[in-house]
């Protein structure tokens, strides 16, 4: 089968262009196949990263199609079924169901290769990745055994104990989490989701001795697990499956169950929030606000900054006078009670 590739180049500092290519190709080959063909046979200046071919390294990620994944994981059969399965869910303009062929004049199935995000580029589909190396490096993402002797043996671990590193120690650093990273995109002093995971490593690890200044770095701002905006795109992506956010709310777990409602705003945001469902069955959002954000009146420069939203929503009537309990409120409460009870059990 013949298939076109769109390749999204770019050099240093410039504005990228397309360049295309095509390619007889069998479905099972795989997209880093095809890039090194096109190197080797259309065209020698094209870069981009490989060495194990084989879903090990990481060093072959790129955005195929609009997400980031791995060249050699990716084949051409997948990826054309994947297109038209999303193409026969969009309408076409002239009421017919659009398919991936109709993406180029001769009828083609069009895989468009682009670098990945969130990192600048260096040539091609090569990017610098020295924020994602800093990133990790904040996090501390190694196990510290600094407080005890140097045993006459190794540090042993149970069957069980192991198995809780076992899939956050399947991560191969690849990026794909990192270039997908809505809240990357939007703050940069958010550490992103493979420094988490990998933080969450040392976390759940029984050799490790300094769990409790890990969680209160990560515990600051949103540069640590708050920064994080559940967009799932890290879980997405992940071609381990690692699961980022999964490891990324283990954190929180572990943060809120040692934190009171003073140590951040974000904790005290999660702890208000369940008080007051708690209360009413729903947020009583008069309350909220004056809890979280003016921290129940302690924080004065906070209460100043409600001030001006106060305000809008009361010119506006969107401001809510009286709060009613919900019906259910004695279910809610009853739920709570009992998640509460099985978290303090585990």
């Amino acid at each position: 089968m013949q298939v076109l590739f769109n390749v999204i180049r770019q050099n240093s500092d410039s504005t990228p262009w397309v360049e295309t290519y095509r390619l007889e190709v069998e479905p099972s080959n795989t997209i880093l196949d095809c890039l090194n063909r096109i190197k080797w046979e259309q065209d020698g200046t094209l870069a981009f990263r490989k060495n194990c071919r084989n879903t090990i390294c990481g060093s072959c990620s790129m955005r195929i199609n609009g997400r980031s994944a791995l060249a050699c994981k990716e084949n051409i059969g997948q990826e054309v079924a994947r297109l038209q399965s999303i193409a026969a869910t969009v309408p076409h303009p002239n009421g017919h169901a659009s398919s991936s062929a109709e993406t180029s004049d001769e009828s083609l199935p069009t895989i468009t290769v682009a670098p990945m995000g969130n990192m600048p580029v260096i040539r091609d589909l090569v990017v610098d990745m020295q924020s994602f190396w800093d990133n990790l490096q904040a996090v501390d993402p190694y196990v510290s055994t600094s407080a005890r002797q140097v045993p006459e043996r190794e540090f042993l671990q149970t069957p069980e104990q192991r198995e809780k590193l076992n899939q956050v120690g399947n991560c191969i650093l690849c990026g794909a989490c990192y270039s997908e990273c809505a809240a990357r995109e939007v703050n940069p002093d958010f550490v992103g989701p493979h420094a988490l995971a990998k933080a969450y490593r040392t976390v759940a690890d029984n050799r490790d001795d300094q769990t409790e200044q890990r969680l209160g770095q990560y515990n600051e701002g949103t540069k640590g697990v708050w920064g994080c905006t559940r967009c799932y795109y890290c879980n997405s992506v992940c071609p381990m499956e690692v699961a980022p956010l999964e490891q990324i709310s283990n954190i929180k777990h572990e943060i809120l169950a040692r934190y009171g409602a003073q140590s951040s705003r974000p904790v005290r945001h999660r702890k208000v929030l369940i008080d007051l469902v708690k209360q009413g069955g729903w947020i009583d959002e008069r309350l909220f606000g004056l809890k979280v954000v003016g921290n129940s009146f302690r924080d004065w420069r906070g209460l100043a900054s409600l001030a001006p939203l106060g305000l809008r929503m009361m010119a506006s009537g969107k401001f809510p006078r009286t709060f009613e309990p919900s019906e259910g409120t004695a279910a809610v409460r009853v739920l709570i009670d009992s998640v509460r009870a099985l978290e303090s059990q585990a």
